[in-house]
């Protein structure tokens, strides 16, 4: 059954541990900690290379999530100062991410030619303590069936080069999905367990501020699952499925892996629904709870659905919807109703706390205890769902609204959620310019 927790985290280290004195004072005055708060800490600050695609807008993911880490960031209530230093930036579109170059100027960090450099920082083995990759956003090509060729696998191949000649690693961070394909991601998890480094990643949203502020608890009986969200391309539906597998992961007997995953399109959409009432019943109910007028999903004007059928027997269905957030609706057995947990509304505009704040606490986390917050099998999956929801519509060139269903024995991982909640409590952050080091 779902678990109200009125202290879901057990941070590492306590509030005045967490300060730092370094550039405090004007940071203070402006979020607003008292200047006498802030304590010292003896503890080694982990220094990390951040390895960009693109970094030209203050709503690129990069800006979102290296300035946090340099800036600090929005957690639990507060702000955070970071606890780990950057010391060496990559950025692949370099010439266009004009916003990146000012940033390093202003902070003096070195901007390096080649990843290699940047993890090695310019000399001839592994130089940090920690990777973070974000590849996201930037000039780059969308393959016939709608997925984005981001250069993720392209990145992390070059860090684990390194890796491999000096003889020891480091914890990574890749920003959202692994890649567009299910053979490099697979052999970017098989790289972290043969090397033996914590890997995560991932979406934001499964950390994001909840409504009601409930975690499943371990074990759930859950018998089928839906998660309505934003999920009109590639990009958008992995964070509709990192959502759902944050929460399937805790059904009775952990993860057994997914079966097969299915795509439908357009008004097939609907009429698959009525097939499948526990889907319909769940949408239902997210509907009902948001107190969305009826009909109100079916309004949208180009629905999917995204089905997986995971190997222990329940099933899970994402649509691509508006107005609901990031919802999850479980049906739990002994429940009457359904449990409906959502993450809504942004800060915003785009401004230092508009997104991605609990994110950059866990990637800090990572790079500080060197052990992953979540089990990285987690986002192996969820990079396989959508991998294989985007080849569901296509086969032999041709396209299908009613994609095929795609059996995926290869995604037959197994594990037990034995992690705490994750996710964002207390106020909200307040819409706060950000903090540059520069005026415009």
């Amino acid at each position: 059954m779902a678990n109200t927790l009125t202290n879901p985290i057990d941070p590492v280290f306590t509030r005045r541990e967490m300060l730092a004195t370094t550039g405090m004072a004007g940071l203070a005055a402006l979020t607003g900690i008292a200047s006498g708060a802030v304590a010292q800490t003896t503890q080694k600050r982990p220094r990390i290379a951040c390895l960009v695609s693109y970094w030209g807008a203050t709503r690129s993911h990069a800006d979102w999530i290296v300035t946090k880490l340099l800036d600090g960031y929005w957690w639990q209530g507060a702000h955070t100062p970071s606890r780990v230093d950057v010391v060496s930036v990559y950025i692949h579109q370099r010439e266009e991410s004009g916003l990146g170059q000012k940033v390093c100027k202003s902070k003096g960090i070195p901007i390096f030619n080649t990843v290699g450099e940047a993890v090695m920082l310019g000399g001839k083995e592994l130089a940090v303590d920690g990777v973070v990759i974000v590849g996201e956003h930037g000039e780059y090509p969308t393959n016939l069936k709608g997925q984005w060729l981001l250069p993720r696998w392209w990145i992390y191949q070059q860090v684990v080069r390194v890796f491999e000649q000096s003889k020891r690693s480091v914890p990574v961070f890749n920003d959202k999905h692994l890649s567009y394909s299910w053979d490099e991601a697979k052999w970017m998890f098989d790289k972290s367990r043969e090397l033996n480094f914590a890997l995560t990643g991932g979406s934001s949203i499964p950390v994001y501020f909840r409504k009601p502020e409930i975690e499943l608890d371990a074990d759930t009986p859950i018998r089928n699952s839906v998660v309505v969200g934003g999920a009109a391309d590639e990009g958008a539906l992995f964070h509709c499925v990192d959502v759902l597998q944050a929460f399937a992961e805790r059904r009775k007997g952990g993860e057994t892996g997914v079966r097969a995953v299915q795509c439908i399109r357009g008004p097939e959409t609907w009429r698959w629904t009525e097939r499948n009432r526990w889907a319909g019943a769940l949408l239902e109910s997210v509907r009902t709870r948001l107190e969305l007028k009826p009909g109100h999903f079916k309004e949208i004007n180009a629905p999917n659905v995204c089905v997986v059928e995971y190997r222990d027997g329940t099933k899970a269905a994402v649509y691509s919807a508006r107005g609901s957030g990031w919802s999850y609706a479980g049906e739990i057995d002994g429940q009457k109703d359904a449990t409906v947990i959502s993450m809504l509304g942004w800060p915003g505009p785009f401004d230092q706390y508009h997104a991605s704040n609990a994110q950059p606490h866990w990637i800090t986390e990572t790079m500080v205890t060197r052990k992953e917050p979540f089990n990285a099998e987690r986002l192996l999956l969820s990079t396989g769902i959508v991998a294989n929801n985007m080849e569901s519509n296509w086969e032999n060139g041709r396209y299908s609204a009613i994609g095929r269903r795609i059996e995926t024995p290869f995604m037959d991982m197994t594990y037990r959620s034995t992690r705490g909640a994750q996710f964002s409590t207390g106020a909200r952050p307040p819409s706060t310019p950000y903090l540059r080091g520069f005026d415009s």
